[in-house]
C-alpha cells in the first residue's frame, strides 16, 4: 500500500513537472526565438534588450552605449537593424573600435552605427521582395540619411555599402518588438 502510494505520489510529481514543462515550452514557441550568440532573442524584448544578451553583439552594444543611441533603439521604432558581430568589427583597422568609442569621436562613431538602421520592419522576404522589384537591387535608405544597396548573392541577402564594401546577412529575421535584427559579417561604412 505505501509502495503504490509513493508510486502513485511519483507519478502524479512527474505529471506535474512535466505540465510546468509543457507550459514553458508552449511559452517559449509563442515567442518564436532565434538563438544569436548563444541567447535566445525574444520578439517581446526590444533591439537593445535582446542585444545586451548575445555574446557575439558585446562591440556592438558597447558602441551603441558609447553613441547615446540606447534609448533611441529601446524607443517604439520600427527598426531594421542589421547587426554587426564581434568578428565583423575585428576586421576593421587596429584600433578603428577604441578610436570609435572616445567621447571625441562620439558623431563619427553615431553616424556609422546608424547607417546601420533602416526606418521600418524589413523582414528578409519584404528585402527580396524589393530586390526582386529593383531588377537585382534594391535601395535602402538609412537613419543616417545615405543609402545602402541589398542584393540577392546565393541564396543570401548582401549589403554594399557607400564605399563598395560587402556584408552578407549571416541570420535573418531576428524579430523585436521595435523592429527586426539582421545579423551581418561586416560593419557596413557611410561616406
Amino acid at each position: 500500500m505505501t509502495r503504490m502510494f509513493k508510486v502513485a505520489g511519483l507519478t502524479l510529481a512527474i505529471a506535474v513537472s512535466g505540465a510546468g514543462a509543457l507550459g514553458f515550452a508552449a511559452q517559449a514557441a509563442d515567442e518564436k526565438t532565434v538563438m544569436v550568440g548563444g541567447a535566445p532573442m525574444y520578439p517581446s524584448k526590444t533591439i537593445v534588450e535582446n542585444a545586451v544578451n548575445s555574446k557575439d553583439h558585446t562591440t556592438l552594444v558597447a558602441a551603441v552605449k558609447a553613441a547615446g543611441l540606447v534609448d533611441t533603439l529601446n524607443g517604439p521604432g520600427p527598426f531594421t537593424v542589421f547587426a554587426p558581430t564581434n568578428e565583423a568589427f575585428a576586421k576593421l583597422p587596429a584600433g578603428t573600435v577604441d578610436t570609435l568609442v572616445k567621447p571625441e569621436n562620439k558623431a563619427t562613431l553615431t553616424k556609422i552605427l546608424t547607417y546601420h538602421v533602416v526606418p521600418g520592419r524589413m523582414t528578409a522576404a519584404d528585402l527580396e521582395k524589393e530586390i526582386k522589384a529593383g531588377k537585382g537591387k534594391a535601395t535602402l535608405k538609412t537613419v543616417e540619411g545615405e543609402t545602402l544597396t541589398a542584393e540577392e548573392k546565393g541564396g543570401k541577402i548582401e549589403l554594399v555599402d557607400a564605399k563598395g564594401g560587402r556584408s552578407m546577412v549571416t541570420i535573418a529575421d531576428v524579430m523585436q518588438s521595435n523592429g527586426v535584427i539582421h545579423v551581418v559579417d561586416t560593419v557596413l561604412m557611410p561616406k
